[in-house]
Protein backbone atom coordinates (compact mmCIF):
# COMPACT_ATOMS: atom_id res chain seq x y z
CA UNK A 1 0.00 0.00 0.00
CA UNK A 2 2.90 2.62 -0.14
CA UNK A 3 2.25 5.70 -1.47
CA UNK A 4 -1.45 4.74 -1.95
CA UNK A 5 -4.25 6.67 -0.84
CA UNK A 6 -7.50 5.16 0.68
CA UNK A 7 -10.85 6.66 1.68
CA UNK A 8 -12.30 5.05 4.37
CA UNK A 9 -16.52 6.05 5.42
CA UNK A 10 -17.96 4.99 8.90
CA UNK A 11 -14.53 5.40 10.41
CA UNK A 12 -14.64 7.50 13.60
CA UNK A 13 -14.84 3.86 15.53
CA UNK A 14 -15.46 0.50 14.61
CA UNK A 15 -14.46 -1.73 11.88
CA UNK A 16 -14.28 1.61 10.04
CA UNK A 17 -11.37 3.33 12.50
CA UNK A 18 -9.74 -0.31 12.38
CA UNK A 19 -10.14 -0.33 8.89
CA UNK A 20 -8.14 3.57 8.06
CA UNK A 21 -5.54 2.13 11.26
CA UNK A 22 -4.81 -1.54 9.26
CA UNK A 23 -4.28 0.88 5.70
CA UNK A 24 -1.99 3.36 7.06
CA UNK A 25 0.35 0.63 8.67
CA UNK A 26 0.30 -0.88 5.45
CA UNK A 27 1.75 2.16 4.08
CA UNK A 28 -1.12 3.95 2.77
CA UNK A 29 -2.14 7.61 3.33
CA UNK A 30 -6.15 7.94 4.69
CA UNK A 31 -9.14 10.08 4.17
CA UNK A 32 -10.89 9.36 7.02
CA UNK A 33 -14.68 10.08 6.46
CA UNK A 34 -18.24 9.58 8.86
CA UNK A 35 -20.44 11.80 10.54
CA UNK A 36 -18.64 12.34 13.67
CA UNK A 37 -16.38 14.68 13.89
CA UNK A 38 -15.94 16.34 17.18
CA UNK A 39 -16.24 14.61 21.10
CA UNK A 40 -19.86 15.03 22.21
CA UNK A 41 -21.52 15.12 18.67
CA UNK A 42 -22.98 11.28 19.02
CA UNK A 43 -23.65 8.94 22.29
CA UNK A 44 -20.54 6.69 20.91
CA UNK A 45 -17.27 7.36 21.41
CA UNK A 46 -14.29 7.87 18.46
CA UNK A 47 -14.09 10.17 16.05
CA UNK A 48 -12.59 10.90 12.73
CA UNK A 49 -10.34 13.36 13.60
CA UNK A 50 -8.91 11.16 16.49
CA UNK A 51 -8.91 8.60 13.95
CA UNK A 52 -6.74 10.76 11.52
CA UNK A 53 -4.59 11.52 14.57
CA UNK A 54 -3.88 7.60 14.58
CA UNK A 55 -3.06 7.88 11.02
CA UNK A 56 -0.77 10.25 11.33
CA UNK A 57 1.09 8.68 14.31
CA UNK A 58 2.19 5.52 12.21
CA UNK A 59 4.10 8.16 9.72
CA UNK A 60 1.06 8.64 7.39
CA UNK A 61 -1.13 11.56 6.46
CA UNK A 62 -4.45 11.80 7.29
CA UNK A 63 -7.55 14.08 5.98
CA UNK A 64 -10.73 13.78 8.20
CA UNK A 65 -13.64 15.20 6.21
CA UNK A 66 -17.14 14.84 8.17
CA UNK A 67 -19.66 13.14 5.92
CA UNK A 68 -22.80 12.79 6.32
CA UNK A 69 -23.67 10.15 3.18
CA UNK A 70 -27.82 11.18 3.11
CA UNK A 71 -26.78 14.41 1.67
CA UNK A 72 -24.97 14.48 -1.34
CA UNK A 73 -23.49 17.48 -1.27
CA UNK A 74 -20.71 16.23 1.31
CA UNK A 75 -20.33 13.23 -0.44
CA UNK A 76 -19.30 15.30 -3.39
CA UNK A 77 -16.97 17.36 -1.26
CA UNK A 78 -15.71 14.31 0.47
CA UNK A 79 -14.62 13.74 -3.04
CA UNK A 80 -13.35 16.98 -3.88
CA UNK A 81 -11.24 17.54 -0.56
CA UNK A 82 -9.84 13.80 -1.31
CA UNK A 83 -8.89 15.22 -5.07
CA UNK A 84 -7.20 18.65 -3.68
CA UNK A 85 -5.03 17.35 -0.93
CA UNK A 86 -3.98 13.84 -2.65
CA UNK A 87 -4.17 14.12 -6.07
CA UNK A 88 -5.66 10.49 -6.55
CA UNK A 89 -7.84 7.46 -5.02
CA UNK A 90 -6.77 4.18 -5.25
CA UNK A 91 -8.45 2.35 -2.56
CA UNK A 92 -11.98 3.04 -1.65
CA UNK A 93 -13.41 1.16 1.44
CA UNK A 94 -17.66 1.59 1.59
CA UNK A 95 -18.23 0.81 5.50
CA UNK A 96 -20.15 3.43 6.95
CA UNK A 97 -24.01 1.54 8.11
CA UNK A 98 -26.67 2.12 10.41
CA UNK A 99 -29.46 -0.06 11.90
CA UNK A 100 -32.71 0.28 13.24
CA UNK A 101 -33.73 -3.06 15.65
CA UNK A 102 -37.45 -3.26 15.28
CA UNK A 103 -40.22 -5.51 13.15
CA UNK A 104 -40.75 -4.10 9.81
CA UNK A 105 -44.51 -3.31 11.13
CA UNK A 106 -43.17 -1.26 13.85
CA UNK A 107 -40.15 0.26 11.26
CA UNK A 108 -41.66 4.00 10.20
CA UNK A 109 -40.72 4.70 6.90
CA UNK A 110 -38.50 7.47 7.67
CA UNK A 111 -36.35 4.64 9.80
CA UNK A 112 -36.52 1.99 6.73
CA UNK A 113 -35.04 5.01 4.12
CA UNK A 114 -32.64 6.19 6.59
CA UNK A 115 -30.91 2.59 6.94
CA UNK A 116 -31.16 1.78 2.70
CA UNK A 117 -29.65 5.29 2.41
CA UNK A 118 -27.12 5.36 4.70
CA UNK A 119 -25.85 1.85 4.22
CA UNK A 120 -26.98 1.04 0.01
CA UNK A 121 -27.19 4.43 -1.61
CA UNK A 122 -24.28 6.00 0.61
CA UNK A 123 -22.41 2.67 -0.61
CA UNK A 124 -23.62 3.44 -4.34
CA UNK A 125 -22.88 7.05 -4.47
CA UNK A 126 -19.21 7.11 -2.83
CA UNK A 127 -18.40 4.90 -5.31
CA UNK A 128 -19.86 6.18 -8.68
CA UNK A 129 -18.28 9.85 -7.60
CA UNK A 130 -14.80 7.80 -6.83
CA UNK A 131 -15.30 5.43 -9.83
CA UNK A 132 -14.49 7.87 -12.69
CA UNK A 133 -11.20 9.08 -11.27
CA UNK A 134 -10.07 5.17 -10.60
CA UNK A 135 -10.73 4.36 -14.39
CA UNK A 136 -8.87 7.47 -15.68
CA UNK A 137 -5.98 6.01 -14.00
CA UNK A 138 -6.66 2.57 -15.26
CA UNK A 139 -6.57 1.20 -11.99
CA UNK A 140 -8.53 1.12 -8.22
CA UNK A 141 -9.52 -1.27 -6.08
CA UNK A 142 -13.25 -0.92 -3.92
CA UNK A 143 -14.40 -2.98 -0.95
CA UNK A 144 -17.81 -2.96 0.02
CA UNK A 145 -18.72 -4.45 3.48
CA UNK A 146 -21.82 -6.91 3.81
CA UNK A 147 -23.21 -9.13 6.76
CA UNK A 148 -24.04 -12.05 7.68
CA UNK A 149 -27.74 -10.82 8.38
CA UNK A 150 -27.77 -10.44 3.88
CA UNK A 151 -28.41 -14.10 4.15
CA UNK A 152 -29.54 -14.75 7.73
CA UNK A 153 -33.56 -14.19 9.07
CA UNK A 154 -32.65 -12.38 12.31
CA UNK A 155 -35.82 -10.93 13.87
CA UNK A 156 -35.80 -6.96 14.13
CA UNK A 157 -33.13 -6.63 11.39
CA UNK A 158 -34.81 -6.79 8.32
CA UNK A 159 -33.77 -3.28 6.69
CA UNK A 160 -30.49 -3.94 7.46
CA UNK A 161 -30.59 -7.25 5.66
CA UNK A 162 -32.08 -6.25 2.55
CA UNK A 163 -29.44 -3.23 2.50
CA UNK A 164 -26.82 -5.97 2.93
CA UNK A 165 -28.07 -8.15 0.44
CA UNK A 166 -28.75 -5.45 -1.86
CA UNK A 167 -24.95 -4.36 -1.61
CA UNK A 168 -23.76 -7.54 -2.69
CA UNK A 169 -25.72 -7.85 -5.69
CA UNK A 170 -24.08 -4.39 -6.50
CA UNK A 171 -20.28 -5.31 -5.97
CA UNK A 172 -21.31 -7.94 -8.29
CA UNK A 173 -22.99 -6.63 -10.80
CA UNK A 174 -20.57 -3.42 -11.32
CA UNK A 175 -17.51 -6.08 -11.04
CA UNK A 176 -18.65 -7.71 -14.56
CA UNK A 177 -19.44 -4.36 -15.90
CA UNK A 178 -15.43 -3.24 -14.42
CA UNK A 179 -13.58 -6.11 -16.05
CA UNK A 180 -10.67 -5.10 -17.77
CA UNK A 181 -10.26 -2.00 -16.72
CA UNK A 182 -7.98 -1.92 -13.82
CA UNK A 183 -10.48 -1.65 -10.88
CA UNK A 184 -11.68 -4.45 -9.05
CA UNK A 185 -14.42 -4.61 -6.55
CA UNK A 186 -15.19 -7.09 -3.59
CA UNK A 187 -17.13 -7.22 -0.90
CA UNK A 188 -16.39 -8.64 3.36
CA UNK A 189 -19.15 -9.88 4.81
CA UNK A 190 -18.53 -9.97 8.62
CA UNK A 191 -20.25 -13.48 9.35
CA UNK A 192 -18.82 -12.94 13.19
CA UNK A 193 -19.95 -11.13 16.51
CA UNK A 194 -17.14 -8.11 16.42
CA UNK A 195 -16.97 -6.36 19.52
CA UNK A 196 -16.94 -2.78 18.44
CA UNK A 197 -16.99 0.29 20.20
CA UNK A 198 -20.61 0.92 19.16
CA UNK A 199 -21.16 -2.73 20.84
CA UNK A 200 -19.73 -2.67 23.76
CA UNK A 201 -20.61 0.91 24.75
CA UNK A 202 -24.08 0.02 24.43
CA UNK A 203 -23.88 -3.11 26.44
CA UNK A 204 -22.05 -2.75 29.31
CA UNK A 205 -21.40 -6.14 31.11
CA UNK A 206 -21.79 -8.37 28.39
CA UNK A 207 -19.07 -10.89 27.94
CA UNK A 208 -16.96 -10.08 24.59
CA UNK A 209 -13.94 -12.41 25.37
CA UNK A 210 -14.75 -14.53 22.30
CA UNK A 211 -15.97 -12.03 19.95
CA UNK A 212 -13.99 -10.84 17.01
CA UNK A 213 -11.87 -7.84 17.28
CA UNK A 214 -12.72 -4.94 14.41
CA UNK A 215 -8.44 -5.64 13.99
CA UNK A 216 -9.53 -8.82 12.53
CA UNK A 217 -12.10 -7.62 10.15
CA UNK A 218 -9.66 -4.76 8.97
CA UNK A 219 -7.33 -7.22 8.31
CA UNK A 220 -9.53 -8.94 5.65
CA UNK A 221 -10.34 -5.75 4.46
CA UNK A 222 -6.57 -4.63 3.68
CA UNK A 223 -6.04 -8.17 2.53
CA UNK A 224 -8.80 -7.75 -0.47
CA UNK A 225 -7.35 -4.35 -1.08
CA UNK A 226 -3.63 -5.40 -2.12
CA UNK A 227 -4.84 -8.03 -4.58
CA UNK A 228 -4.53 -8.05 -8.22
CA UNK A 229 -7.80 -6.68 -10.43
CA UNK A 230 -8.07 -10.07 -11.59
CA UNK A 231 -9.60 -10.85 -7.86
CA UNK A 232 -13.40 -9.18 -8.79
CA UNK A 233 -17.13 -10.08 -7.91
CA UNK A 234 -16.08 -12.31 -4.63
CA UNK A 235 -18.65 -12.03 -1.64
CA UNK A 236 -16.19 -13.23 0.53
CA UNK A 237 -16.32 -13.76 4.63
CA UNK A 238 -13.62 -13.32 7.05
CA UNK A 239 -13.18 -17.27 7.10
CA UNK A 240 -12.84 -17.70 2.92
CA UNK A 241 -10.47 -14.03 3.70
CA UNK A 242 -8.53 -16.15 5.92
CA UNK A 243 -8.54 -19.56 4.35
CA UNK A 244 -7.54 -18.17 0.76
CA UNK A 245 -4.14 -16.25 2.92
CA UNK A 246 -3.35 -19.46 4.15
CA UNK A 247 -3.90 -21.41 0.66
CA UNK A 248 -1.42 -18.27 -0.98
CA UNK A 249 1.43 -18.77 1.74
CA UNK A 250 1.25 -22.27 1.20
CA UNK A 251 1.67 -21.88 -2.36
Amino acid sequence: MAGKVAVVTGASRGIGRATAIALARAGADVVVAARTAQEGQARLPGTIEETAQEVQALGRKALAVPTDLTRDEQVEELVQRTLATFGRVDVLVNNAAVNYMATFADTPMRRWDLVLNVNLRGTVLCTKLFLPHMLSRGQGTIVNLSSYLAVASVPRTLAYGVSKMAIEKFTQGLAQELLGTGVSVNCLRIEANVATEGWTFLNPGTDFSTWEKPEAAAECIVWLAVQPPSLTGLVLTMADVRRLRAQMAES
